[in-house]
């Protein structure tokens, strides 16, 4: 997206911040046409605006003070902080939408939501085409049935084209770390099933 936009990129560490104003003082340092990059937002800063008093503390100045709020982030996104500037996009990342805050989620605040998941035959093809300059090869058909009943993660895959400048080599290589990763996810299951039908007895 960077790349493609000619925008700068920030990789916002939040556990950094004590305070609302803090992260206000944070995207003011922020440049224009800008992508700001906030990871795993689900465990980065605990935002307890919504839980009890006895619980998040409220009353308590001191310690509603020492901390980024519900309120003071969804300023952030797109409350008056945010018309400091001009031409930002914000990025969140999370393994775990359903513990977010329905605020964060409605639009205009996380307009587009995006699911990233187990690479795919087309994944595959595009993530060859950027990393080894090739659109196709003898390969591709054993590798696109491999990826289509194994489960993995389309950096898993770039990390395996990354290895070699040689295409024949890296492909016999994926095909081989496919076929290990389809094993172990085959050998998974029967633990998976055993582990639950434990936990429900």
């Amino acid at each position: 997206m960077a790349n493609y936009l000619n925008f700068d990129v920030y990789d916002l560490e939040l556990t950094e911040l004590r305070s609302n104003s803090d992260l206000r003082t944070l995207l003011v340092a922020t440049a224009n046409r800008s992508i700001l990059v906030v990871e795993d937002i689900d465990c980065t800063i605990d935002l307890q605006d919504r839980l009890p008093a006895d619980i998040a503390g409220e009353g308590e100045g001191p310690i509603q003070q020492n901390k980024v709020t519900l309120s003071g982030f969804l300023n952030f996104i797109d409350g008056l902080w945010s018309s400091c500037g001009d031409e930002r996009i914000i990025v969140f990342t999370t393994n775990h939408k359903e513990k977010l805050d329905p605020a964060l989620l409605r639009p205009g605040r996380m307009d587009v939501h995006v699911h990233m998941s187990y690479c795919t035959p087309s994944g595959f093809k595009l993530l060859a085409a950027n990393y080894l300059g090739i659109k196709e090869h003898i390969l591709f058909e054993e590798i696109e049935e491999l990826i289509s009943t194994t489960q993995v993660t389309p950096a898993e895959v770039a990390e395996q084209l990354m290895r070699n400048d040689d295409p024949e080599l890296v492909l016999n290589g994926l095909i081989e770390f496919l076929k290990v990763k389809r094993k172990e996810d085959e050998d998974a299951k029967p633990r998976k099933i055993h582990e639950e039908s434990t936990e429900s007895q």
